[in-house]
Formats: C-alpha cells, structure tokens, sequence
C-alpha cells in the first residue's frame, strides 16, 4: 500500500527526521523546502499525500490545501505546527486537509496518520477506476458493429444523449435496446446519477403501479410500511421503461402525467411527489398499430416519441455477426477459463447463414454453449446445436439435402444433451437453460435417448 509522499518544510533537520521514519514504511519521498518548490514537484507527477508545515517563508500550509485540493483533490494533505492552534486546524479541515497535528510530540503518530490517509487514496484511485470501467463498459464505443444501420442507430443515439428529450428505442426482441439505453445516460449530464431498468411485461398492472410510483402504509391490506417507488429511486437520474407497449392502459394516462409536469401520486396517498427523471422507453411492437386498436394511449404515444431510435435486427447487420461472435468468444472463454483461440470457417458461415430471430440475445446464448462443448482451441460446427448444424449441413446449391435421416439428427441431438449434461456435472436446471428448453422437455428427451442409464 505505500505509495508516494510530499514533505514540504524550511526546517531540512526536520526534513532528515521525517524522510528517516517514513522511508523505513517503504514510502517515496520528495522533499522541498518551500510552498513555490512543492507545487512545481506536484505538477509533475502523481503524489498520494502532502505533509506540509503550516508557516513557511514564501506563505500558509493552510491556503495552501485550497490550492492543492482544487487542482489534485485526489491528493490527501497532512498540516504539520509547531504550536498548536485551534483556527487555523479548523480552517485546514475546511479547506480539505486530511488531519493537522504538531510537530515532534506526534511524530509516533506520523506512520499510523500516513497509512490512514493512503487507505483513503487507495479507495479514491479504486473508485476511479470503476467509475472508467463502468462509463466505458456503457459507452457507445462499446456497441460493437460497422453496418450502416447500427452506425446510423449509434449516431442518433449519440446526438439525443446530452439532452433530456425522452427517446423510444424500436427493435425486436434481442437487438440490445438496454444497451442503447445504457449508453444514452452514460452519454447524458445524468452520467453518474442512478439508471434504473423495468420491463413492464413482468408485472400485473397492480404490481407495476405498486414498483413504479410506490405507496403509503394502509394503502392496501399488505401495504404495512411505505415503499419508494422506481421513479423515486430514479430520480435525477434515468428510467428505462422496456416492453412499454405491454404496460396497461389505466397506468398509461399516470405515466403521462409524469412526462407532463414531472409529478404523481402515490397509493394511498393525496399529495404530488416531485421527480426529475429522464424516461427512455423501449418495445418490440408497433405503437401505432396498438393506438388505432384502442390498446395504447395517443397522447403518451406522441409524448414518447419525442425522438426515436430504430435497432435493426441481426439478419439486417450479418456482416457484424463474425465481430459479435469474436467478443462473445472471448468473454465465455476467459468465463469458464478456456483456451480457445478462433472460430473455423464453416462455423462463421453457418452462423452467417442462420436468420437470428431472437437477434443478439440468441447468438450470446449460441457462443456460450459452444464454447462450453468445445474440445480444443478452435470452435467448430459440431459445437453449434443442433438445428444449426442441420442448416449448415443440409445446404447444398441452395437447396435442401435430404440424405440426412432421422437416425443421424436423433444422434446429434443425443451427443449435444449428454455433452452439456456432462459440462453441468448433471444439473438438470442449468443444463435445461443451456439448452434453450423446457426442464419437462429435457427429461422427456433424458428418458428417450436412455441419458440417464449412459450417463
């Protein structure tokens, strides 16, 4: 943990003593004698932590922090006095320094300070770097894909995302309409603020007027404490409303009343509650279509769609599907601690060839399994499942081979089950979800090729 120490005083002895004690912990040390010479030594290069005398010739330690904090305020600095004095240790304190003591008497005190002050530069340098990851891990350039219609998709996005202007992301189901959304706050003045997500499709229209706008206790029979809804949590920050079109009709008109005059009312309650909260909305389905029906109000259709954002499908952008694939790899690999360098030819031209109708969503879920079944350091069409190496193999010319009997794919299908059975170590849940069936499904399938009595 120790890192690198400033020591600014006019009194070099002092200095010695310090430099003697300190360096002994395993810190660096750059001394100077002077205010004027201390900062130059800050400008270049990174310092954790400053012990400055309060007086010095060229003027006050205590100004000095001010400085120090508004141009390094990741920098933590000690004052050290001669004499005691209260104002002045309380201004420091004000002024951003990390602790005042006196000089000689504490000098026991010096290493257990230090180490204290470094414990908080540490977590400061650990909560920057999270705060990168995070902001490049949303970021636009995170998207991945050079196809005209995602460019086009990204460029809108990066032009809505400084202002506060609602956006409704359109896009089948799997195209990464949270992703957009993500990278939309990341990319907004509310970069920083919470970014809460909700798909409305998972909830009874009770449940989604109880998480959305919260309630009062009474409110309802259960309703024993009050509970802060989402767009309290979200507040100053972004919510993101996916699978709009299935929230139903009576809540519509209470979320309309939001993006009006930025209030509602909750459960159980008479007086407005104050939001400040950016929505991004997001659905598979045709909201016009859904206002001509009578299944979606007009006015919040027009209210969403202040600014709107297509997401293409992935048989729309096949040329991306080789770069999707090459990332996904990576991540499940480095995941499961695999060596797995590429991907062979007739892998990428099958995965070229398959229409994607659950879009990117279904290729992640793809890559996975088949780097899980993979035996060496090259992903191939064997490790694909089965109905996608049927379209690989069965093309010829364009045109259906037929030579392939039902033996050969029950075969297939067979192989592929046990290999993931043998990959779970058995668990039948996470095998069912690797699969993409049902569990009843899996041991209808376990009971039917004898899995059980192999395995």
């Amino acid at each position: 943990m120790p890192g690198t120490i400033l020591l600014i005083d006019d009194e070099e002895k002092l200095r010695g003593l310090l430099k003697r004690i300190i360096t002994l912990e395993g810190f660096t040390i750059h001394e100077a004698g002077d205010l004027k010479a201390g900062a130059r030594l800050l400008d270049k290069g990174p310092i954790d932590i400053v012990l400055c005398d309060v007086k010095l010739p060229d003027g006050s330690g205590v100004d000095f922090v001010k400085e120090v904090k508004t141009k390094h305020p990741a920098t933590e600095i000690i004052l050290l006095t001669a004499y005691g004095n209260i104002p002045d240790g309380i201004q420091a304190i004000k002024n951003g320094a990390f602790d005042y003591i006196t000089k000689g008497d504490d000098n026991d005190k010096i290493i257990p300070l230090l180490m204290r002050a470094m414990e908080k530069v540490t977590l400061q340098k650990r909560v920057e770097q999270l705060e990168q990851q995070v902001g490049k891990k949303y970021s636009f350039d995170n998207i991945l894909g050079t196809a005209p219609l995602i460019k086009e998709a990204i460029e809108l996005a990066r032009k809505v995302a400084p202002s506060d202007a609602t956006v409704l992301l359109l896009g089948e189901t799997g195209t990464g309409k949270e992703v957009f959304a993500q990278a939309i706050h990341a990319g907004s003045k509310r970069n920083g603020k919470p970014f809460i997500a909700l798909n409305c499709s998972a909830f009874s229209k009770e449940l989604l007027e109880s998480e959305l706008f919260g309630y009062r206790a009474g409110a309802f029979t259960s309703a024993v404490k009050d509970k802060r809804g989402l767009m309290e949590e979200a507040n100053n920050g972004t919510l993101f409303l996916d699978e709009i079109g299935e929230m139903h009709i009576d809540l519509q008109s209470k979320l309309l009343r939001v993006l009006e005059t930025s209030e509602f009312i909750k459960l159980g309650d008479t007086k407005p509650v104050r939001v400040n909260v950016r929505i991004i909305a997001a659905t598979n389905r045709q909201l016009q279509q859904d206002v001509a029906d009578g299944k979606f109000r007009e006015d919040l259709f027009y209210r969403l769609n202040v600014f709107t954002i297509p997401l293409p499908a992935l048989r729309d952008r096949k040329r991306d599907i080789p770069v999707l694939a090459e990332y996904y790899l990576r991540v499940f690999a480095q995941k499961s601690n695999q060596r797995i360098d590429s991907m062979s030819p007739e892998f990428l031209e099958q995965l070229q060839r398959h229409n994607w109708k659950g879009n990117i969503r279904e290729l992640k879920n793809t890559m996975e399994r088949a780097v899980i079944l993979a035996d060496g350091p090259q992903l191939t069409v064997e490790n694909l499942p089965v109905e996608l190496q049927h379209n690989t193999n069965a093309m010829t010319n364009g045109e259906a081979d037929h030579s392939l009997s039902a033996f050969s794919l029950a075969s297939m299908e067979k192989l592929h089950i046990q290999r993931v059975l043998n990959h779970t170590k058995g668990n039948k849940t996470e095998t069912a979800r690797l699969l993409n069936i049902g569990l009843t499904t899996l041991y209808r399938k376990i009971e039917e090729y004898g899995l059980g009595r192999d395995s």
